[in-house]
């Protein structure tokens, strides 16, 4: 494994009836090998002669040519000799030199592949229909005027949202790479992008895992004949609790707060330990196990690959739906559900107008999605060549966006419930947002339903597949680029850094464990992920449609289903999307969000802290521009053509042959 893939081997030192490596590619034994020739009908033995190569007549040879290279992904002059039988000659991106040449060879044995297509489906469902599903789009909705949202959302998911879906999953399926070494065969440049995303991944893994260990917590709570979250008889209740659904008459003041709020911020988050910010306070220690177990949980589902990730969405992204379903039924019997609907989807046609409207819908369907965090390029890599991607794209989008819509019913009819227990407008009990909209309103609701247990216990459940799903697609993205980046280092030894990998993660989950730390969620989801993955994806974009090439992007595709994208997915690639993804960058950068937690302010320094944690990642993108164009010898023009340019060749594989894209 060690010796260089240039080396000269005479093909005699190869045992009968055996294979030969050359170049870092399979050449045949000469009693076992046959040579494709041009008319694609004949087949001759193959000599087996050094530098020979298959020609075929779509543009592919078989093996590359064996050209010498300077160490810079450079081909230098040099003739090649064939036997006189046959005087074909090819040309190659690029030589196979040292550790790049052993990459290729890892490359080229067989790429770890679903056990079956629906695994894929279920995984990229999984990913894509999440936490944010259930409590930000029924939000957004009602926030942007109701029905009438619809149609922005719409129309972003048709321009913007779906077609960079389907460009990520055709790239990761023709390139069979992850998010850093598929640049090599795009556009070298831009390889930073591939680390910045990395590290995007770690800090959406390091609070992500957190809100599930609250659920995890509400879950084992959950395992009592009356919740704790009903009454406001528990040691950790104030003077200030009020239980409006007990049967004494009890008058809700202003000062009044219910007690799944004070469970929820009094005895999970423990946030009156904390002043904030500047201090957070101690660990939580029953949080710190529920984030330990979640993540053993997430460390065995992935440590083998997607073989057993594949398995264990079966039931993750499955059992959601089922629970939707049975709190949908629920939720639509209660009394007072009606008022909910209503709410949720009456039309304010005026709020088309603004322009906040249409920035929400561009964002909302973008980050339910969930193009730019690897997890697209890491899954579909593992597609066999010919799978219908462009299918799969259309069938996952619409899903989600389905799902986003009917958890809207699920949600708003248990508020206009409790809207009519109060004998208050649903919008007096829509006011909370993000995870409190779950943990304090959708968990009092289910606490006063007949058969609270049960439906607390579904619910909490529900919750936890929600997220566990999003986690193994976020941690695959990340090993996925690592180990196709370092495949020399790491591929036998996936499970080692997979580890690690966790165990990164749930220290770097430490300060959301605090008693204060949900102010640093709030800053994280805020600020880590929402600018930083516009960024990269924006850079995707022109990347692959200006430099890579929209035809060579399409001709691509077309290599893969037989036909190529028509001219409403080049338009978008090429310009509508570019300008869906600077136009959201551009009005949340004009726009900072005021962050407010709890009747807590964030300081005005938060806001500098964020950005510097939303740079941090994307900072490499420059850098390793800086570096490439350093490292590479040649004129500043030339340096420019050679970082432009891709460096290793695609491997095509055409039945049991591997051919290189030349």
């Amino acid at each position: 494994e060690t010796e260089p893939l240039t080396a000269k081997k005479d093909v005699s030192d190869c045992s009968k009836g055996e294979d030969c490596k050359e170049n870092g590619l399979l050449v045949r034994n000469p009693k076992s090998a046959l040579r494709l020739v041009e008319d694609g009908n004949k087949v001759h033995p193959s000599q087996g002669d050094k530098g020979e190569a298959a020609q075929i007549s779509n543009g592919y040879s078989a093996v590359q040519s064996s050209v010498p290279c300077n160490g810079m992904g450079e081909v230098e002059d040099a003739p090649c000799t064939a036997p006189a039988a046959t005087t074909t000659t090819t040309t190659t991106t690029s030589p196979t030199c040292g550790a790049e040449g052993q990459q290729q060879l890892m490359e080229l044995e067989d790429r770890e592949t679903w056990s079956k297509k629906i695994d894929f489906l279920l995984s990229v469902i999984g990913y894509a229909v999440d936490l944010g599903n259930v409590w930000r789009f029924p939000y957004i909705c009602y926030q942007n005027g109701g029905g009438a949202f619809l149609i922005p959302y719409t129309i972003m998911a048709i321009f913007g949202g779906i077609p960079l879906f389907y460009m990520e999953l055709a790239l990761g399926q023709y390139h069979r790479n992850g998010c850093i070494s598929i640049w090599r065969k795009i556009c070298p440049i831009f390889k930073g992008i591939g680390f910045a995303i990395c590290i995007i991944d770690l800090y959406v893994a390091s609070y992500y895992n957190t809100i599930m260990a609250w659920a995890f917590y509400y879950l084992i709570s959950s395992f009592t004949a009356e919740l704790p979250w009903t009454s406001c008889t528990n040691p950790w209740n104030t003077g200030n609790c009020t239980n409006y659904f007990s049967k004494d008459n009890v008058s809700w003041s202003k000062h009044s707060i219910s007690p799944a709020e004070e469970f929820y911020t009094r005895q999970v988050l423990q946030v009156h330990r904390s002043e904030g910010l500047d201090n957070l306070g101690g660990i939580s220690w029953q949080l710190t196990l529920c984030l330990l177990l979640i993540f053993t949980i997430v460390y065995f589902s992935i440590w083998k690959g997607v073989k057993t990730s594949g398995k264990v969405v079966w039931v993750t992204a499955t059992f959601p739906y089922i629970i939707l379903f049975i709190l949908l039924v629920r939720g639509a019997t209660l009394p007072g559900a009606w008022r909910g609907v209503l709410y949720y989807l009456k039309p304010d046609w005026q709020k088309l107008m603004a322009t906040e409207v249409w920035v929400d819908a561009a964002a909302q369907i973008f980050f339910s999605l969930g193009p730019g965090f690897g997890v697209l390029l890491a899954y579909a890599s593992y597609n066999k060549f010919h799978n219908n991607c462009y299918q799969d794209a259309l069938v996952t989008s619409t899903v989600n966006c389905v799902t986003s819509f009917v958890s809207g019913f699920v949600i708003f009819t248990v508020l206009g419930y409790m809207a009519e227990m109060r004998n208050e407008d649903v919008s007096e009990v829509a006011k909370d947002t993000g995870p409190s909209l779950l943990f304090i309103t959708y968990a009092e609701a289910i606490a006063n339903m007949p058969a609270s247990t049960f439906f607390a216990i579904i619910f909490f459940l529900m919750l936890l597949t929600l997220g566990l799903d999003s986690t193994f697609a976020g941690l695959e993205g990340v090993i996925t680029g690592v180990l196709d980046e370092f495949p020399h280092v790491w591929s036998k030894r996936r499970e080692l850094f997979v580890l690690g990998l966790t165990i990164v993660c749930f220290l770097g989950s430490l300060a959301t464990l605090t008693f204060g730390g949900a102010y640093v969620v709030k800053l994280f989801e805020e600020y880590a992920t929402g600018p930083a993955v516009l960024t990269v994806v924006f850079l995707e974009a022109i990347a692959v449609s200006w430099f890579y090439g929209i035809t060579q992007f399409c001709n691509d595709v077309k290599e893969m289903l037989g036909s190529a994208p028509g001219w409403y997915w080049r338009v978008c690639w090429v310009a509508i999307s570019p300008l869906f993804l600077l136009f959201v960058t551009c009005s949340f950068l004009s726009n900072p969000p005021e962050l407010r937690l709890f009747e807590y302010d964030y300081p005005y320094w938060t806001t500098v802290v964020g950005y510097c944690i939303g740079t941090s990642s994307i900072i490499f993108i420059p850098i390793y521009m800086v570096y490439r164009l350093v490292a590479t010898p040649g004129t500043l023009k030339e340096r420019i053509l050679k970082s432009i340019t891709p460096e290793t060749a695609t491997e095509i594989p055409f039945g049991d042959i591997r051919m290189n894209a030349v």
